[in-house]
């Protein structure tokens, strides 16, 4: 004989209610948890200025210099006596420099004779190329035509370079190379001066201008009889072989 159970009782009877139930909640508050949002709270710092009220200060004593009030001035006296001018002033009496049509001024007739006049050398700078008279280089008297003395002069000169040349080791070393122009002056003693370069390299303009500051003193050049300057210009080479 089984027994019979009570259905009011019966445990399982909404087991599937009270687990929808159940789950329902779980995903109600999971879902709640992940859409929940926290805020930092701010933070409020309050900044305090301290001020104090000592600011006693120690005042030096002084000593307070009391000056004495000036001496009144002298009293007039009592008689005022008139003094007679003993000196007489002479006056000075300043005439006129201005003349007026009425004066006549002698001409001054001045002898040529007595007039001194002194040659003011002119410091006249002729190209070498159209010189009257060239330069004569220690050499080159032998010639008697200006051509060939011209000729011989730039001989001499390409000489004296290729004689005196030393390449400079530094810009040798650096495989520096080109042309340098040098221009000097030949003055009226017949001495190299003012020379002036123009190059790649300073080092090479250095070369340049130590082989012609070598040259020998010449003959100097003649323009209309008179020794003058004479400006000369050549180009150096600086090639490596």
């Amino acid at each position: 004989m089984k027994p019979k159970k009570n259905p009011n009782v019966d445990v399982g009877r909404n087991s599937s209610l009270y687990f929808m139930i159940g789950l329902t909640v779980i995903l109600f508050v999971t879902w709640q948890s992940f859409e929940l949002k926290t805020y930092e709270k701010d933070t409020l710092v309050s900044e305090v200025l301290e001020v104090t009220d000592d600011l006693d200060e120690e005042v030096p004593v002084t000593e307070m210099i009391r000056t004495p009030p000036p001496p009144p001035p002298p009293s007039a006296p009592d008689v005022i006596e008139i003094v007679e001018d003993v000196e007489d002033v002479e006056e000075t009496v300043i005439e006129s420099t201005e003349s007026s049509q009425d004066v006549y001024v002698e001409d001054v007739v001045v002898n040529v004779d007595d007039v001194e006049v002194d040659e003011v050398e002119d410091d006249v700078v002729v190209p070498f190329a159209i010189i009257e008279y060239v330069p004569v280089f220690p050499g080159c008297e032998v010639y008697e035509s200006q051509a060939d003395r011209k000729e011989c002069f730039n001989q001499k000169v390409q000489e004296h370079i290729r004689k005196n040349f030393k390449y400079p080791p530094a810009a040798l070393d650096m495989g520096i190379t080109g042309k340098v122009f040098v221009q000097f002056v030949i003055n009226s003693k017949g001495q190299v001066t003012e020379i002036r370069q123009r190059g790649p390299d300073r080092l090479l303009e250095q070369e340049a201008v130590r082989i012609i500051s070598t040259l020998p003193q010449v003959k100097p050049g003649v323009q209309r009889g008179k020794p003058v300057k004479v400006k000369y210009s050549i180009p150096i080479h600086f090639v490596m072989k």
